[in-house]
């Protein structure tokens, strides 16, 4: 993390990547000098950061993607989340316990969706747009550092040192038998290499997605998972499919914020902005803006943590949600002087956000996330894929919207977004945090749309995070040390729960975002990270 601004960003013209970890933006950055277009360099960095930031994101998680295809000028979806296993049932794990597990194998209980998401996205670019570049190619930055190995960054030697009850004693025996010989503390002070994950990519990189949801490799992921305890199949994975999906567009200012539909809470996202859209932010000071953006928020949580579930399995009012004539309804109740309370639950995650852009004008905003740091905490077999623990997000309440059932995709808070003027993208953004997701890029829109910063600006400055997120019980307010006792106070006496966190904290995510204008590409990449905006 950093104690400095550097404000101005990565200017380029023909191409730009940004990301949480350079070597990730570097592999990003390598396909589009060869060529690439920005989905290609997409996929290169999605798959190295699957290796070189594991604790957040790997092959065993989920993606979700946001795609700009200049050529016919539209955006279109790609949710490559995966569903319940088929024996994954509402009573079985009720008689198992009173809440979701969320370690070890029961906790594995979604298919992986991350490599369906970048052979889509492949098939899209080579079909559609022509793209030069051989789907192995893509892979190479990724084999190589799972092969050689790379130095831990200092986020996953912070995350391993936070994560607790994953590396002690008491920890599940296939947490130890699996997670500690690739993950454990002791392995961070060598150079961190990945070789059954190497060869399980290179699998990949010569048969596609085939090979991880319907060869060999599949079988051995099923039985590895398995051996864990977890319910998954190679039937599961066999029926696994990435699906295109139209996005959601919410007007906000001069433009569009655009972001995905629900199993995500995108609808919620655009709530927030849609809620905000009726003050003049750039008139306000700080303390205001935060206290009208935290009051939005609360509005979009109550209509998100009603509705939100698969909308295959039940309806998400999504167009009542975001109607204009209700967002001005519940505009009136936001007071400028007190805040709400908010009783319900919330939603932790870990995540990467990766952006890309290209002189054609493509963009892509894509997240991947184990859901919790080093997801279920179990390793399939020798495959090296780190299991996701995303099904802990189902309910077993039977009335819940997001109770659990087989096949099922469960909410998520995974939203990768974009900002449209006249059609196409001015902003291409994302970030990590659970319910800091549509917080943040509220914020990131706000300060570049009404305060005129630009993207490395935006996402550098202060943030807050109302509510929880990486597993914290609390609904206080964390503002960042930066904002300083000044607005803290302020806040307070409006009723809010404040907590001054450290200047630059994990807890608000790590934020990625590009603007894309007349004068070409601007990266902002989050300092809070390892990450960095390059380009050419």
């Amino acid at each position: 993390m950093s104690d400095a601004s550097s404000g101005a960003g990565t200017r380029a013209r023909r191409g730009l990547v940004a990301s949480p970890h350079t070597l990730a933006s570097e592999a990003g950055l390598e396909i589009l000098r060869r060529g690439g277009n920005a989905l290609d360099a997409a996929i290169a960095v999605a798959a190295t950061i699957a290796v070189v930031y594991p604790h957040m994101n790997g092959i065993g998680g989920d993606g979700l993607w946001l795609i700009y295809d200049a050529r016919r000028g539209r955006v279109l979806g790609l949710d490559a989340a995966g569903r319940s296993a088929a024996a994954a049932t509402l009573d079985g794990y009720r008689a198992r316990d009173a809440a979701m597990p969320t370690r070890g194998g029961a906790a594995a209980l979604t298919v992986p969706g991350v490599v369906s998401g970048w052979w889509e996205t492949h098939r899209y670019s080579r079909d559609e747009l022509r793209s030069p570049i051989e789907w192995p190619a893509l892979l190479q930055g990724a084999i190589a550092r799972a092969w050689d190995g790379f130095e831990v960054s200092a986020c996953q030697r912070r995350m391993t040192a936070s994560a607790g009850a994953l590396f002690e004693a008491s920890a599940p025996e296939a947490v130890r038998r699996t997670l500690w010989p690739l993950f454990h503390p002791a392995r961070l002070a060598i150079r961190f290499a990945q070789v059954d994950l190497a060869a399980t990519l290179t699998e990949i990189a010569e048969d596609g997605a085939e090979a991880f949801y319907r060869g060999a490799l599949a079988k051995r992921i099923a039985a590895g998972a398995a051996a864990v305890g977890s319910p998954l199949t190679p039937q599961d994975l066999a029926e696994h499919r990435a699906d295109w999906v139209e996005p959601l567009r919410l007007r906000y200012r001069d433009g569009e914020a655009v972001s995905l539909p629900p199993p995500t809470q995108g609808f919620a996202a655009l709530a927030i902005l849609g809620l905000l859209e009726g003050f003049d932010l750039a008139a306000l000071d700080e303390a205001d803006v935060i206290h009208l953006t935290v009051e939005a928020t609360k509005l979009a949580f109550e209509d998100r943590d009603r509705w939100l579930t698969d909308p295959t399995t039940d309806n998400v009012p999504v167009a009542r949600c975001l109607d204009p004539d209700r967002l001005a309804e519940r505009r009136r109740l936001i007071s400028r002087r007190r805040a709400r309370p908010m009783p319900s639950a919330g939603a932790g995650g870990d995540t990467v956000a990766i952006v890309t852009a290209d002189a054609e004008g493509n963009a892509v905003s894509v997240i991947q996330s184990l859901y919790h740091e080093f997801g279920a905490g179990v390793v399939a077999g020798d495959t090296g894929v780190l299991l996701q623990n995303r099904g802990a997000f189902f309910s077993l309440d039977p009335a819940h919207p997001n109770r659990l059932a087989p096949r099922k995709r469960t909410a998520s808070t995974l939203i990768p977004s974009m900002y449209l003027v006249d059609g196409r993208p001015r902003l291409v953004y994302g970030t990590m945090g659970g319910e800091g997701q549509p917080q943040t890029q509220a914020a990131l829109v706000t300060r570049v749309v009404d305060r005129g910063l630009g993207p490395q600006a935006a996402v550098e400055a202060p943030r807050w995070l109302y509510g929880r997120t990486w597993g914290e019980p609390t609904r206080a307010l964390r503002l960042e040390a930066r904002f300083g006792e000044t607005v803290a106070d302020d806040l307070r006496r409006r009723g809010h729960d404040v907590v001054l966190v450290d200047a630059w904290s994990d807890l608000m995510g790590h934020a990625q975002m590009i603007g894309l204008d007349a004068d070409g590409l601007t990266g902002g990449s989050d300092p809070r990270a390892d990450g960095a905006a390059l380009g050419f």
